[in-house]
């Protein structure tokens, strides 16, 4: 709040009030004082606050009464809760005095400008700046599950690790399939969500160890291979692509491009150029804010997919062609949206002008 508070000396002639000159009573000692009375001397005051904040225009006269009943009622706060907190008066307060900062201070809303800004520029600049990453943890991922598939199915020992032949044999006849259609369709769906979310969350907050996201990818590239190495040995290798592809193919690259934006927080500390490693990972982290918004729409596009659309009566072909069409739906829309609004100078941080912005903090 830019006002300060008034001082001791005018406290009863700062506003006028039922009570006439009784700043004694207002800023005086509070311990030992009724505070039913307390809240009889001052109620019309701070009556006459909240109708200066409901009041749709106000003239400069009363802007001006609104500051001072701001300022006066802030301290009637503070002495109510160091001397008598008593929790009606500190709670009406509290509200009165969050409403009235609002009108004081002008509160931002929201405004549709502010989401058509995130959706058109920020995101897609943040999605593209990450592409070469993305496509280096697709191409990373895919190395890691093949030659594990490929290893396993040529070692029984290796096989052994995903159980006795009669468990593999059931997984592969039934389980496997049956894991996408056991629970009802929204209930799948956001369970699936809520686990591949969690998921991209860590490789985003461990990004900056330039390790952890290694060692997810390589954890989920392992299990897809040892999964698909069940499959094959069972003939079922068609089915497994079948029912993996169709949401696959957007589900996991949502890893990827968690897993590419919590890289970039690694880059940044670690060759951070002319700015300093805080600055560099300040701005650089804001941006990979952007990235894991996106990610949760990202997200939730796939488990529908996978929810309503791997389980379903669908032709397999067809069910591939919507998953394929949600990624491409993707990298058009961060190809070209991601590369005119970089070319624009746009990275996904937040505008030049909130750059700056600091909290204010006692020295």
């Amino acid at each position: 709040m830019a006002y300060g508070l008034p001082a001791t000396g005018v406290a009863g002639s700062a506003v006028g009030g039922p009570d006439g000159g009784s700043g004694a009573l207002i800023y005086g000692r509070l311990a030992g004082v009724d505070i039913d009375a307390f809240v009889a001397v001052n109620a019309a005051r701070w009556d006459r606050l909240d109708t200066l904040v409901r009041a749709r225009r106000r003239t400069g006269a009363e802007a001006d009464e609104l500051v001072q009943l701001y300022q006066l009622t802030a301290t009637h706060l503070s002495k109510v809760r160091t001397s008598a907190p008593d929790p009606t008066v500190v709670t009406r307060l509290s509200g009165l005095l969050a409403r009235a900062r609002g009108v004081i201070a002008g509160a931002h809303e929201p405004a549709w400008s502010d989401v058509t800004r995130f959706v058109v520029i920020s995101l897609p600049a943040a999605f593209y700046r990450a592409r070469w990453l993305t496509l280096a943890a697709l191409a990373f991922f895919c190395i890691v599950g093949v030659a594990t598939g490929m290893r396993a199915v040529g070692d029984p020992e290796l096989l052994a690790q995903m159980g006795t032949p009669s468990e593999r044999e059931q997984y592969a006849n039934e389980l496997f399939e049956a894991y996408y259609s056991n629970s009802p369709a929204p209930d799948f769906a956001a369970q699936v969500w809520t686990n591949n979310a969690w998921i991209a969350a860590q490789c985003i907050a461990g990004g900056i160890t330039g390790i952890f996201p290694v060692y997810v990818l390589v954890q989920n590239a392992v299990g897809v291979g040892m999964a698909g190495a069940v499959m094959a040995e069972h003939g079922q290798l068609d089915l497994f692509f079948a029912l993996i592809l169709p949401h696959g193919l957007m589900e996991l690259s949502a890893i990827f491009i968690a897993a590419g934006a919590g890289l970039r927080l690694f880059f940044a500390w670690a060759f951070a150029g002319p700015r300093t490693r805080s600055r560099a990972l300040a701005e650089e982290g804001r941006a990979v804010f952007t990235v894991a918004i996106g990610l949760v729409v990202v997200l939730g596009v796939s488990g529908l997919v996978e929810g309503f659309v791997t389980p379903s009566d669908l032709p397999t072909g067809v069910k591939i062609t919507i998953g394929a069409m949600v990624l491409a739906a993707y990298w058009i829309y961060t190809i070209v949206l991601g590369r005119h609004a970089v070319r624009d100078g746009e990275t996904g941080d937040v505008r030049a002008e909130h750059a700056e912005d600091t909290v204010a903090m006692a020295a």
